[in-house]
């Protein structure tokens, strides 16, 4: 029997991620369907790289929430217009800049995501974007990775300080991994641009701080637990209201 300790302890807990075969392209011929299944294990495999792409324009946690279940309602609801020009992933992330952006305009914010006068294209160096690209050692564990957590809450406070137009480039780039077409398309510039504004947001953070915080950057801007299970439950019950997803 769980003592009251362990039942809070439990009660705590992320619910696990649902683990599922179906490749994307089966999972929109389902939500097409109206499975609900579907829908959900399409928000659980892209809610973390939706918030992180709704946080590089938005400026907190809870802003970001709204952004990705309005993102699903946008996607879900078009689900027709989506044809496998990029993956569905990056599809997503597309929609999830331009519903922050809107949302921002809509607060009467001024987010400036053109291309400044006098910021000159980076030469096309292929070692120079390798350069620029973080990768996590993979013989740092979870654990050791958890110690160092002030190192984590130093650097997202860095990221956090850097324009839109950096920043959203920043954790395409360095946190998601994702590639410079892939980031050029979600914010729709040029791969030169991608480039140039990712040199830009690394030297604004400062080399010594990208240096310490190599390790650990992508586990920065977590997105599990309640906030995953609020975005399924509220697209849901959204999706179940436009009679989109089919009685069990």
């Amino acid at each position: 029997m769980d003592t009251p300790r362990n039942a809070h302890r439990n009660a705590q807990m992320p619910k696990p991620l649902m683990i599922d075969a179906r490749s994307d392209a089966e999972l929109i011929d389902a939500s097409r369907a109206g499975d609900a299944s579907a829908f959900e294990i399409i928000m659980r495999r892209n809610n973390r790289l939706l918030f992180r792409t709704a946080r590089g324009v938005v400026p907190d946690d809870d802003e970001a929430q709204d952004v990705v279940q309005e993102t699903y309602l946008r996607a879900f609801t078009n689900l027709h217009a989506f044809r496998s020009e990029a993956a569905l992933s990056t599809w997503l992330a597309r929609i999830a800049i331009n519903t922050a952006l809107t949302a921002q305009r809509a607060k009467g914010r001024i987010v400036q995501m053109e291309m400044p006068a006098d910021e000159e294209a980076v030469p096309d160096d292929p070692s120079l974007e390798h350069v620029m690209a973080y990768r996590t050692p993979e013989d740092q564990s979870p654990e050791v990775m958890a110690e160092r957590s002030e190192v984590r809450t130093l650097l997202q406070s860095a990221v956090e300080t850097l324009p839109v137009m950096y920043r959203s480039v920043f954790i395409l780039r360095a946190v998601e991994d994702m590639s410079v077409e892939e980031t050029a398309y979600c914010l729709g510039v040029s791969n030169d641009v991608v480039k140039t504004r990712f040199l830009r947001a690394r030297t604004m953070l400062r080399q010594s701080l990208a240096e310490q915080v190599q390790p650990y950057l992508q586990h920065t801007f977590s997105f599990a637990g309640a906030r995953c299970d609020a975005v399924v439950q509220h697209v849901l019950g959204a999706l179940h209201g436009r009679d989109m997803v089919r009685p069990h």
